[in-house]
């Protein structure tokens, strides 16, 4: 990172920025496709093993 404001940023670092730019936009695409609603999270599912049934 530069130590101050009106440094310009080398050619390498503006390409990296722009990197982690995409990839922090990829994983929020990621996580917001993967991303579970609280209606389904909070539905009681029975779990039939403490039951004894197969």
């Amino acid at each position: 990172m530069p130590s101050s404001d009106h440094e310009p940023l080398s050619r390498g670092e503006q390409i990296d920025a722009h990197e982690r730019e995409e990839a922090k936009r990829r994983l929020l695409a990621q996580a917001e496709a993967e991303r579970i609603p609280v209606q389904e999270t909070s539905r009681a599912v029975p779990d039939r093993r403490w039951r004894g049934e197969p």
